[in-house]
């Protein structure tokens, strides 16, 4: 029997980065994308066991990356699912409210695919 592949939602309020991450993830992993953060919670709602790992951008228009993890870590049902934030810029301040909030790990745009997956694979071991 085939294994289910892992799924990552990516989470990103610019077309290109959500097509970038897409095509660096899409032969590892089953790729979901949201525009925003309000789509991006209710994808996780849907069926919180569908999804394995979320990218999700900082800044974003509506809810922010941080609101939205906020959000994700305060339901017990969907506070497993690790968190990678993806920032912009290089902000230390943000870098520790991420983690504060429960972010695994934190990744800077703009990105190299082998560091992209490089850091998922670490928090989605087989």
């Amino acid at each position: 029997m085939e294994q289910k592949r892992r799924c990552v939602l990516a989470v990103d309020d610019t077309p290109s980065y959500l097509m970038l991450l897409n095509m660096i993830l899409q032969k590892s992993y089953a790729v979901k994308a949201a525009p925003k953060g309000e789509t991006a919670l209710k994808i996780v709602r849907q069926d919180p066991s569908a999804v394995d790992l979320i990218l999700l951008d900082i800044m974003m228009d509506g809810l922010d990356g941080f609101a939205v993890c906020r959000e994700l870590k305060a339901d017990p049902s969907t506070a497993h699912i690790p968190v990678i934030f993806i920032s912009g810029k290089e902000d230390e301040a943000d870098r520790e409210q991420g983690l504060a909030l429960g972010g695994a790990d934190f990744l800077l745009k703009p990105f190299a695919a082998d560091i992209v997956l490089a850091v998922v694979a670490r928090h989605l071991p087989d």
